[in-house]
């Protein structure tokens, strides 16, 4: 048995951060229903490029859209409103991903639906928030590591402003929302009560500023880019050059750094007083990076992680492809086989979760409208 089976999820979704989340809950074993409207065909990533899967779907819609179901409605018009209703009386939770103004215009927030199901719980994933001064305003991933400060804080200091290199603020966004729609679900069983939940983009972007807003908002501390893909504050934590390639070196901790100095059996580096503590070590990072540059060119990758693995945090930096052809993603089962109509032998990454040792089973999303009748015929919960 899957751990949410019996759960039964209305979603209003489109492309990244409400379709990740509620991914999670369906891979989990809940009833996920996309209510997709119908007239623009649907989630637009069902007709997103450059791979289709027919004519609603695609490769980049599947990746975000496991195990969920598919009713078409228009949401404006008074017969789909009431099929909506029906549904929701039918439903533990309302997902939505829409601008801030929408929810209660479109009557999804808990004051509209309670008294069709007073247990509701309403999760509100928008790009700014509700009940402020942006709520209609529409926003994306990428705006918002430009404001939050994220895209400061990425890349090499001579370059240009940089986005991290995947939509990771929809992703942490979809999860941190579906963490707040279990807790309010987890006190609706015991008190009978539903709610609304909120949480937008830009606080979740903000949110991953982590100890650099906190050095800031309490010492004034503007942390700016660091060469190499640094630790802001630990060094060495960075990338170095070996003969051959690139790799990511982790000393976290003076017990780290000492291992380090012992496999690389260099006296002149161990004795070297500008390196003799974390501090030092951060105060002289150009001068320590170029001695390491040294040692880690003398051998190629292969060599420094054969010797250093086991040793300290260490790893190979790798391409794309480099990345997902790795033995260990196979020896861990990250990528699985999900068979669907237009494409027998569609892979995808697995669901990160494991539960008792079993990855959760993926099955491709439901087909635009597939499930339009069968989704009414469940009985209402009130």
């Amino acid at each position: 048995m899957k751990p949410l089976e019996g759960l039964r999820i209305l979603s209003l979704e489109q492309f990244a951060a409400g379709p990740y989340g509620s991914m999670y809950l369906a891979d989990m074993g809940a009833e996920v229903i996309k209510i997709e409207n119908k007239a623009i065909g649907g989630d637009p990533s069902r007709h997103t490029g450059p791979f289709h899967l027919g004519d609603s779907d695609s490769l980049f819609f599947q990746g975000w859209n496991t195990n969920k179901r598919s009713v078409v409605l228009d949401m404006k018009s008074e017969p789909d409103r009431a099929t909506f209703e029906q549904l929701v009386k039918t439903a533990d939770a309302v997902v939505n991903n829409l601008r801030g103004d929408q929810p209660e215009k479109l009557g999804v927030d808990y004051k509209s639906l309670r008294h069709l199901n007073p247990k509701v719980v309403c999760l509100h994933i928008s790009a700014y928030g509700r009940k402020n001064s942006r709520e209609a305003w529409p926003g994306y991933d990428f705006l918002m590591q430009a404001e939050a400060g994220l895209m400061h804080l990425t890349g090499d200091p001579a370059g240009e402003p940089t986005r991290f290199g995947a939509s990771v603020v929809d992703y942490m966004t979809g999860v941190t929302g579906m963490l707040g729609l279990l807790g309010a679900l987890r006190r609706a069983d015991r008190t009978g009560q539903g709610a609304d939940v909120d949480v937008s983009l830009f606080d979740v972007a903000l949110h991953q500023l982590g100890y650099a807003g906190t050095w800031y908002l309490n010492e004034g501390l503007v942390s700016g880019r660091v060469p190499r893909g640094a630790h802001l504050s630990i060094t060495p934590v960075q990338t170095f050059r070996a003969a051959d390639g690139w790799i990511y070196v982790m000393c976290m901790t003076n017990r780290f750094w000492d291992s380090l100095l012992n496999v690389l059996g260099n006296p002149e580096l161990r004795a070297d007083i500008r390196f003799a503590d974390q501090s030092l070590r951060l105060a002289n990072r150009d001068a320590l990076t170029e001695a390491l540059d040294t040692e880690f060119r003398k051998q190629p990758v292969e060599h420094w992680l054969k010797v250093l693995r086991g040793v300290l945090p260490i790893a190979p930096v790798l391409d794309l492809k480099q990345a997902l052809d790795n033995p260990f993603v196979d020896e861990a089962g990250m990528v699985t086989t999900v068979p669907h109509p237009f494409k027998p032998d569609m892979k995808l990454l697995a669901n990160p979760l494991k539960f008792d040792g079993q990855r959760l089973a993926q099955a491709p999303c439901h087909p635009l409208g597939a499930d339009q009748e069968a989704a009414l015929q469940t009985q209402a919960r009130v």
